[in-house]
């Protein structure tokens, strides 16, 4: 009788540890998925403009301060990417103002995209940084004088920018770049990965092994 009393007791201990077990995994499980959704909401938020396909596989995400010059120098190659993998990558451009003044212009940006001209004042404020900004400054009243010439309402676009919530998607983009890391511009990250060293050949090479993971054979 004893020993049926034992072998009863042992099963319901491995019962109780396999039960265990299995909740224990459900719950890091679950605990994992959550920590990969909050580290992939810190490169990609609703409000951020996406650039290529919306089902695209490989996501090349840049934090940008509009007033780096290299960030400039880096957007016709960036956009190269996008033609040498059409449909496979999509480019997500986040704000990263580390220069002085450069939040204001951020929120130009940001007041920007609410009228769908993103892409269009992005282009036009790195071709013209000569002029509203030098030495590490920002002017702001150059920036007002180059955007009206892409067709811009100009009224909805000072009061858009007046906004605290166009400041408060501007301190989000920062807070998310300060917490991946990012302490100079531009910060680029390829499906989570970020560019080291940094260089072109790199960011070419990266993206590219990227696609060939993402898209095998």
């Amino acid at each position: 009788m004893k020993k049926i009393a034992f072998a009863l007791a042992a099963v319901a201990v491995v019962a109780g540890f396999a039960l265990g077990a299995a909740w224990y995994r459900q719950s890091r499980s679950s605990a994992l998925e959550a920590v990969a959704r909050d580290r992939a909401a810190l490169f990609v938020r609703l409000h951020s403009p996406v650039r290529g396909a919306a089902d695209a596989r490989v996501d090349l995400v840049e934090f940008t301060d509009p007033a780096c010059e290299t960030c400039a120098a880096f957007a016709p190659i960036l956009e190269q990417l996008l033609a040498r993998h059409p449909g496979r990558v999509r480019l997500v451009v986040r704000y990263a103002p580390l220069h002085e003044g450069a939040d204001e212009v951020a929120r130009v940006l940001e007041a920007a995209r609410l009228q769908g001209k993103f892409w269009e004042a992005l282009h036009l404020l790195y071709r013209t940084q000569h002029v509203w900004t030098a030495h590490h400054r920002v002017y702001m009243e150059s920036v007002w004088q180059v955007l009206p010439q892409i067709g811009l309402d100009m009224e909805r676009l000072r009061a858009d920018f007046a906004d605290p919530a166009v400041a408060a998607v501007v301190a989000q983009d920062l807070a998310d770049a300060r917490e991946l890391g990012v302490q100079k511009t531009p910060g680029i990250f390829v499906d989570g990965r970020p560019l080291e060293p940094f260089g072109v050949d790199p960011l070419v090479a990266l993206v590219d092994a990227a696609v060939r993971a993402r898209y095998p054979g």
